[in-house]
């Protein structure tokens, strides 16, 4: 006899578990209907800076699968159709034609939510004049495109220096613009260390990006005709014909919420190894992933909200693996993470400081500077590296890297590490790869890694 799979989103998380599932259980096994309230299907937020920025040529680049591709495989794909309300007990959703606004319930033997995260909109005067922008969808990203073209002044002005706010910025340079950047942290790239991050600052103050720290943005200024002309904060005015919003996301599990299921800390859905939501409402039949949810930390323990779209992808793999008759996990994750800026890279992965303290280890904090290559090889750029290790037992718990080419790739090998749960000690004795041309016979990882040996041999002296 037939199922029903309904899928809630029709991005990374939801599309990838709607196209497992179709591998696993043919349509007459398994129907599958999918509900997305844009435009589009399974693209590419992440590249959104770098179309804005003109590295990316062309919008469909960054689309992996259209509603039409995804259809052909016998996926009932229903654009520009929002779900409006989950009804577990009955096992059926409610959804809203945007364009006609009729609505219709669709019953589901198994339900996934991949509703995504949405972006933090300040409650400011102004926040909704023409000219501010988020960058969340594609069509965000094409309406920033036709300001920047269609507005005759060059002065833009970034609230927020996190990813978004950091590879915005640099779009917006790259396009000749006066940028300032409006941060409330201390430093750009809250996801680093204080110290970290003002690497960062003054790298993009070399390049001539404007920094404003430690600044509250209180309302956005408007023209006669109702145009953005100012971001102001307590003291000052910064003049702006375009503003860009990068102050983070957050779960969308409003939905969720609203029909009894679980969330966490963070306010994203909890669900258990296989990814199924947890809870007797939820009754065995709903998965959910992507941003919507929160995952194990390995590091810490702790749940915790990440925001990227492997993850996303990873889920929906699980997901449409479970629902289509096999099985797999989703184990957590470490929480790497890389970014640029022109040609700096950051990158980082496991615990900062804070993140220790707050999981209540004691550990030891060492920082090197080396080069992505052997010194006298030409090429060679200059990059930072933190490592966290736990005090007593020596095992790695976070590194940051910020530096020039080559410097954030060098990340995953912490990754790995961090996921193996490995020391110090033992991560100074891998075989990683050495040239010239690639790196310095002691590769800046292993540098940090006999530091942080040192560190805790000293007792974290």
């Amino acid at each position: 006899m037939s199922e029903r799979l309904v899928v809630i989103g029709g991005d990374a998380a939801g599309m990838s578990a709607a196209s497992q599932a179709r591998r696993l259980k043919s349509p007459r096994e398994l129907e599958i209907v999918a509900f997305e309230r844009g435009n589009f299907t399974s693209f590419s937020a992440c590249g959104i800076p770098y179309w804005v920025g003109g590295d990316v040529a062309e919008r469909d680049d960054l689309i992996a699968r259209t509603p039409a591709q995804h259809r052909e495989r016998a996926i009932d794909l229903r654009m520009r159709t929002e779900v409006v309300e989950i009804d577990p007990r009955e096992r059926r959703v409610r959804a809203r034609d945007l364009d006609s606004g009729a609505e219709e319930w669709t019953s589901y033997d198994k339900l996934v939510i991949a509703t995504g995260a949405r972006p933090l909109r300040p409650d400011l005067p102004g926040i909704d004049a023409p000219g501010v922008h988020g960058v969340q969808t594609l069509d965000d990203g094409q309406a920033l495109l036709d300001t920047l073209t269609g507005t005759p002044g060059r002065r833009a002005v970034v609230i927020g220096a996190g990813y978004i706010g950091v590879e915005m910025a640099e779009a917006l340079l790259g396009r000749g613009y006066e940028v300032t950047v409006v941060n409330r942290g201390r430093e750009p790239m809250s996801t680093l260390d204080p110290d970290m991050g003002r690497l960062v600052h003054e790298a993009m103050t070399g390049m001539g990006i404007t920094m404003v720290n430690d600044a509250e943005v209180t309302k956005i200024l408007t023209e006669d005709d109702g145009r953005v002309r100012a971001v102001a904060t307590e003291d000052r005015e910064f003049p702006a014909d375009v503003v860009v919003l990068g102050v983070g996301v957050r779960p969308e599990t409003a939905l969720a919420r609203a029909a009894g299921l679980p969330v966490g800390e963070h306010g994203g859905l909890l669900t258990d190894l296989a990814m199924r939501v947890r809870g007797p409402v939820a009754d065995g039949a709903v998965w959910a992933g992507g941003d919507c949810v929160e995952v194990l930390d390995l590091v810490s323990g702790r749940e915790r909200h990440i925001a990227l779209g492997t993850h996303a992808n990873k889920h929906g793999q699980v997901i449409g693996s479970n629902v289509g008759g096999g099985y797999a996990t989703f184990p957590g994750v470490v929480g790497t993470a890389v970014s640029k800026v022109c040609d700096l890279e950051i990158a980082r992965t496991g615990l900062r400081e804070k993140d220790a303290r707050a999981a209540g280890l004691q550990y030891v904090a060492v920082t090197i500077e080396s080069t992505s290559r052997a010194g006298y090889y030409p090429g060679a750029a200059l990059m930072t590296v933190k490592m966290l290790a736990e005090r007593r037992t020596g095992r790695l718990l976070g590194v940051q890297i910020v530096g020039r080419e080559g410097a954030a790739k060098r990340v995953d090998v912490a990754a790995v590490a961090l996921t193996a749960r490995m020391t110090v000690e033992q991560m100074t004795a891998l075989d990683l790869g050495y040239a010239p041309p690639f790196s310095p016979v002691w590769d800046p990882v292993l540098v940090a890694a006999r530091k942080a040996v040192a560190a805790v041999r000293a007792g974290g002296a």
